[in-house]
């Protein structure tokens, strides 16, 4: 039996499977495509509502507000990471840190490190410090 012909049990050709496969994947490719397109659009303007409720808070100088329409706050999204591991390896063998790395910096523990030693900077640690909004439906 050769791959277009029909099986006596009614079961569909792999042939024809293959070609029905091939259209749907290239009508879901169209598809996501267009949505991409769509979601990039509303998600650029998300951001930017974001962006207006993190001015608003800054400027009235809150960190919540609460609306009949739901509530939003704004927190502090650090981050922490090195450019240079040697260095930054040294450190956490010389000082018995094991748990600031995961493959990278473990953003809590690098985090509560610091707080609880002011004086001792890794080398090549670099800091990133941002406000965020999150929105909650009410």
């Amino acid at each position: 039996m050769t791959d277009t012909a029909s099986p006596a049990d009614g079961t569909v050709p792999p042939e024809k499977l293959v070609r029905v496969y091939l259209k749907m994947r290239t009508a879901r490719d169209a598809l996501v495509k267009d949505h991409e397109a769509e979601l990039s659009k509303v998600e650029a303007s998300m951001q930017q509502v974001k962006l207006a409720l993190l001015a608003y808070c800054k400027e009235h100088n809150i960190e919540s507000v609460r609306t009949k329409a739901g509530l939003f706050y704004r927190s502090i999204r650090q981050r922490y990471w090195t450019n240079d591991w040697e260095s930054m390896g040294k450190f956490v063998v010389e000082h018995n840190v094991p748990e600031l790395l995961e493959k990278r910096l473990h953003q809590g523990n690098t985090k509560t490190f610091l707080e609880q030693n002011p004086d001792l900077l890794p080398p090549g640690l670099n800091v990133d410090s941002e406000f965020t909004v999150t929105v909650r439906k009410a």
